[in-house]
């Protein structure tokens, strides 16, 4: 089995019936479908080409992509889609509609939390301990904060020691990290490389080291090119740390093709690591079972 644990839907000019095709074409059988929602203050016009229409809002701001989009498709295809959602944590209420969701719409991921707030602020923490409670992961974007160039308008959670304080609040809350200011903790260097996506061997003392060695609630997604560029960097290193901690990697895409398992093919990973970060982990994160998946395939039999 293949899980695309990272998918976003209505996007890039592509509609669900088309993901569906891609999937089918790849061989991937189930994908998370998770929200990408934007808040008027966090509108980001330079995305706008590449979004619905649909979600544009009166004041010419957009909402990227909401739960309704995540559930129209999961309707259309219930035995190929796991909803994902994360409302915004500074809006009131955060908790109680992630609730909600988890109870009326079958939602089973919080995420993708993507917002322009820190990780460890009262409001996300109240958030994800509620997704705790009800057994859901919490997939987050970390951004680069302060490093110098125009993408620090952009950041999204802070550092990787606001991800640790939420951590340590939220001891039964399982957290997915993503994105470059998660990724390029990897390596010893992220200080000093201004780069968002950095490049040249991995050096020893990466953040992420230490922080998967010391919270066993932390997992990562390989998703995107922050995942991907990071790994590329030293394939030596990237084969030793996709063995050392596959039970805590999952495969995803956060984007369309194939470039992913391409690369994992170049690495000769062992056939239980392939297995844990393709499906395995997925599954016991976020068994069948407790989705309507289990539904539909039953109605189908």
């Amino acid at each position: 089995m293949l899980i695309d644990c990272h998918q976003h839907v209505f996007w890039d000019n592509h509609d669900d019936r088309w993901l569906i095709n891609e999937m089918n074409k790849l061989g991937i059988d189930i994908a998370w479908l998770i929200t990408w929602y934007l808040p008027v203050n966090e509108d980001d016009p330079s995305y706008h080409r590449r979004q619905s229409p649909v979600n544009l809002r009166h004041d010419g701001t957009h909402a990227a992509m909401p739960l309704s989009d995540i559930l129209t498709a999961v309707h259309r295809y219930p035995d190929r889609f796991i909803p994902g959602y994360c409302p915004c944590p500074t809006q009131p209420g955060a908790a109680d509609l992630f609730e909600a969701a988890y109870h009326m719409h079958g939602v089973r991921i919080c995420a993708e939390w993507s917002y322009r707030t820190l990780m460890d602020d009262p409001r996300a923490i109240e958030l994800f301990r509620r997704a705790g409670k009800l057994n859901c992961p919490v997939l987050f974007h970390m951004d680069v904060p302060y490093l110098a160039g125009e993408y620090n308008w952009r950041w999204y959670g802070g550092t990787v020691a606001n991800a640790e304080r939420a951590m340590q609040m939220c001891p039964e809350t399982i957290f997915i990290g993503h994105a470059p200011g998660f990724w390029r903790e990897l390596s010893g260097d992220a200080d000093d490389d201004p780069a968002i996506y950095p490049d040249g061997p991995i050096t020893p003392g990466g953040r992420l080291h230490r922080l998967f060695a010391k919270y066993p609630q932390l997992h990562a997604d390989l998703s995107a090119g922050s995942a991907l560029g990071a790994l590329r960097r030293d394939p030596v290193h990237a084969q030793e740390f996709l063995t050392r901690y596959a039970d805590r990697l999952l495969y995803g895409r956060d984007a369309y093709g194939n470039d992913h398992r391409e690369f994992f093919d170049t690495l000769d990973l062992p056939a239980d690591v392939q297995e844990k970060i393709y499906s395995r982990n997925a599954l016991r994160l976020v068994p069948l079972e407790n989705t309507r998946i289990a539904d539909a395939m039953l109605t189908v039999i």
